[in-house]
């Protein structure tokens, strides 16, 4: 039987993988940190997935993954890549800058949408940031492009920040019951403002944040994701589909696809590549 395993796997996971993520999202998603490492023995697995995770990892601790995804292959074992597609990201962006500059007014809210998705969430410093502001205007000008670009993600955001929106405006919101953790670091950040003043206590929330795992700490395109996986000791790396893939049954899955077999995230770039044999 192969052993497959999902890492970051967030909601989407399947019962014949080994789906692990910080933050369990259903039953049989095993609770792991990975910037701890992979917890599954060296060469056991004959695939290995993450999708949108490498993205939210500073450089080094990119490469560090990748080489503890390595160990955790087989000689043959195949890797499996979703990342925001940079290449894509900009050459929309110019197509669009270019429309808004020749006085196409429908151009220039997706010339905004695209300066979010360039640099929102590599930049923001609270939760949600500038897009979430975007995606909270109703009507929203561009929604047709942005479904375009984000797929059923973009939907779910949409939804999610016009609901919080609407129930904030009406005075529905709850408070949300304080965790323990969440008590300790209130407290730890009034009395850094009391010792260091507001400066240092903004400074060491905004550090938090963005070390919290929300943010993309880098970005990729087919000819650095590849470079980058033959650095770690990968070969035959190569852009897929969201339904192609060197990993039997792969579009049963539905891991990067709707049931319907539209992609869930159609801004993806998707990579695989190969751990070499022994005797390569």
């Amino acid at each position: 039987m192969n052993r497959l395993v999902n890492l970051g796997c967030g909601s989407r996971y399947h019962p014949s993988w080994i789906n692990i993520d910080i933050e369990p999202a259903g039953p049989g998603v095993i609770a792991h940190d990975l910037s701890t490492g992979i917890p599954l023995k060296s060469g056991e697995c004959d695939a290995v997935y993450h999708s949108h995770v490498l993205e939210h990892l500073r450089r080094a601790d990119a490469r560090s993954f990748l080489l503890e995804c390595a160990r955790v292959l087989k000689p043959g074992g195949i890797i499996r890549i979703a990342v925001p597609d940079l290449e894509r990201i900009c050459r929309a962006y110019l197509a669009a800058l270019e429309s808004a500059l020749a006085g196409d007014a429908a151009a220039a809210a997706n010339y905004d949408w695209m300066m979010l998705e360039l640099l929102d969430q590599t930049t923001r410093e609270r939760s949600g940031g500038e897009m979430a502001a975007f995606l909270r205007r109703d009507p929203l000008p561009n929604q047709e492009f942005i479904l375009e670009r984000i797929g059923e993600e973009g939907r779910r955001m949409i939804n999610s920040v016009r609901a919080r929106g609407a129930a904030k405006g009406n005075g529905a919101l709850q408070p949300k019951r304080r965790s323990p953790g969440s008590i300790v670091r209130g407290v730890r950040a009034r009395l850094t403002g009391l010792v260091a003043g507001r400066s240092a206590s903004r400074a060491l929330a905004i550090g938090r944040f963005r070390l919290g795992g929300e943010v993309h700490q880098w970005m990729y395109d087919r000819y650095s994701l590849a470079r980058l996986l033959a650095e770690c000791g990968f070969a035959d790396a190569s852009v897929r589909s969201a339904t192609e893939s060197l990993i039997p049954g792969w579009a049963g899955y539905n891991l990067d696809t709707l049931e319907d077999g539209s992609p869930v995230k159609p801004d993806s770039l998707y990579m695989e590549a190969v751990k070499p044999g022994e005797g390569d």
